[in-house]
């Protein structure tokens, strides 16, 4: 589902802050698997996590996620492509405070033919199997933190993607809140979804779900753990 061969990405490339923050980095990740990409902060973990969600392309090497070889897509369908197979939890869920829960998670639908019903429809489908229905209504800022994971995870979801993506998803979050992410992340496992989660948390990366553990280091992929 998800192959990265010899990436490399460069910020600031020929500057005198230039950054190497992924070098030569070759991984695999198989359908319905879920995998942590494990590592200290600055590791590359997150950049490498930003390249298979199709957030950023590599400055060499290649990319291939469902098949498809996004490394060499233009910007514009990379962003299609993106919005069609892959659902993103930020670490700082990146909600609009001032909308409704219910908006928040409609918003990856808006550019979508899908009509305004029909996208609510799904959005408060996805609210209540997380939990969330009787807030549908509330504005984000009033919410908890872990009610603010719910919605992030629902606006992941409401494109039905095959992937999910998660960067430090329990990093604000305390040891009841981060086993419920869990739970619910083992359940989309069992729906068949594939899962790749940035983490150092090691209620994370012990956690029985977890099929392959790829560590980080500086940069470059030390270990495979699966």
């Amino acid at each position: 589902m998800i192959r990265c061969e010899h990436v490399t990405k460069v910020f600031n490339r020929g500057k005198p802050n230039e950054v190497v923050a992924v070098r030569d980095v070759s991984i695999e990740v198989n359908e319905g698997e879920v995998a942590v990409l494990r590592g200290p902060s600055g590791s590359g973990k997150t950049t490498l996590l930003s390249l298979i969600a199709c957030v950023a392309k590599p400055t060499s090497g290649r990319v291939f996620v469902a098949g498809k070889e996004v490394s060499k897509l233009p910007e514009r369908f990379l962003t299609l492509f993106r919005r069609e197979h892959v659902g993103i939890i930020f670490q700082q869920f990146n909600l609009i405070p001032e909308l409704s829960v219910v908006d928040n998670v409609v918003v990856p639908l808006i550019p979508t033919p899908l009509p305004a019903n029909e996208s609510r429809k799904r959005a408060l489908a996805l609210l209540k199997n997380l939990g969330m229905e009787r807030r549908s209504d509330f504005k984000v800022r009033e919410l908890s933190g872990g009610e603010q994971q719910r919605v992030a995870i629902a606006r992941a979801l409401v494109n039905n993607p095959r992937i999910i993506v998660a960067d430090e998803p329990t990093a604000h979050l305390d040891t009841a809140l981060a086993e419920e992410f869990l739970r619910i992340m083992h359940n989309l496992k069992r729906e068949g979804r594939t899962i790749v989660i940035a983490t150092h948390d090691p209620l994370v990366f012990q956690h029985e779900m977890v099929d392959v553990i790829f560590d980080m280091r500086d940069g470059r992929l030390v270990e495979v753990v699966r």
